[in-house]
């Protein structure tokens, strides 16, 4: 039964390959860290659970994929979790001293968070990086007219949602 010097023994020599691992999966730095602390802990607290392992590398990143699979199933669909990720994300507009425009960016900041991801990512690539729709097509995979459509479908989305502010403002 290992002791505590081969638990710390352990992490030293797998925990950089575990971290970097669970990392790809879970493209998120905490979420990497929560599964490492997971998979450590009961490590300790099952000392014999490595017993009659041959490779202990393997047996270990098998443990950190079955986690990260985990934590993805309780979370739901990667598009849930963009979704998330968006409404947790601060302001993308740089705040200003006039108050119309202020509540004008907060506004269409609200207004393009709404948007499935899908059409909040061509109209960001379209609007604020410039490229030509044939660009974004290229750059998601996409067919040319899916990329225009998403565009389309967001910009009415856009508009719909701001015309009473711009009305209210102008």
């Amino acid at each position: 039964m290992p002791d505590e010097f081969d638990l710390e023994r352990l992490y030293d020599e797998h925990a950089q390959a575990l971290y970097a691992f669970a990392l790809g999966l879970t493209r998120s730095d905490a979420d990497t860290k929560d599964i490492l602390q997971d998979l450590f802990t009961r490590l300790a607290r099952k000392p014999g659970a490595l017993g009659g392992v041959r490779n202990t590398r393997a047996y270990l990143l098998r443990l950190a994929h079955n986690a990260a699979i985990d934590l993805m199933r309780r979370r739901g669909t990667r598009d849930k979790y963009a979704q998330e990720v968006a409404l947790e994300s601060p302001c993308v507009f740089e705040p200003t001293n006039d108050s119309d425009e202020q509540a004008f960016r907060h506004a269409l900041d609200d207004a393009l968070r709404d948007l499935p991801p899908d059409q909040r990512t061509v109209v960001h690539l379209r609007l604020w990086e410039g490229m030509k729709f044939e660009e974004i097509a290229d750059l998601l995979d996409i067919s040319l007219n899916t990329a225009a459509s998403r565009y389309r479908y967001g910009i009415d989305k856009l508009r719909q949602r701001l015309r009473p502010l711009y009305n209210e403002i102008k």
